[in-house]
């Protein structure tokens, strides 16, 4: 391969790393954090855009079209979904319960098709390893299971026994 190819190469890559963090910091943590279906989507569809102008594949101008377009899209997603709880159920969607009052819910592991393998896996990553300890456990919408203990098996702590914090002066 010709060194005046490779060289290019690397200018265009270190061109796409720095519009897509700087695209990254417009759109906020929660692009970076957990990802919804939506912002998994956009994830992906950012991978193989910068792909293809890392390579050559596409001109700067069309990889950055298409760049931005995504990142508009995005964050204009994110702010219809701040503004409608209706847009926010059916752009995110909404959290499934996996566990109500300790009792297995079938029809919500159906819908996200868990075995109730899966839900007691994940409730043991929890420390959770019987069913009646869990008030509610949920599948939310970024793919997490959150796990609301009954209050009586909740993890004993110093104010439980009476035990003085100590003064922070």
């Amino acid at each position: 391969m010709d060194p005046h190819e490779l060289l290019l190469t690397a200018l265009r890559a270190l061109l796409v790393y720095v519009v897509m963090l700087v695209v990254i910091r417009v759109l906020g943590k929660r692009t970076i954090g957990n990802f919804s279906a939506f912002d998994l989507l956009v994830a992906l569809m950012l991978g193989e855009v910068v792909d293809e102008i890392i390579y050559g594949d596409v001109s700067l101008a069309q990889g950055f079209t298409a760049i931005f377009v995504l990142a508009a899209v995005e964050y204009a997603n994110s702010w219809i979904s701040y503004g409608s709880d209706a847009a926010n159920r059916w752009l995110e969607g909404e959290p499934t319960p996996l566990v109500v009052e300790g009792k297995l819910q079938r029809q919500g592991m159906r819908k996200e098709r868990m075995h109730p393998n899966d839900v007691m896996a994940e409730l043991r990553l929890e420390g959770i390893d019987d069913l009646s300890k869990v008030k509610r456990a949920m599948l939310e919408t970024d793919g997490e299971v959150s796990v609301i203990r009954q209050s009586w098996a909740e993890p004993a702590e110093k104010r439980d026994l009476g035990a003085k914090e100590p003064d922070e002066s």
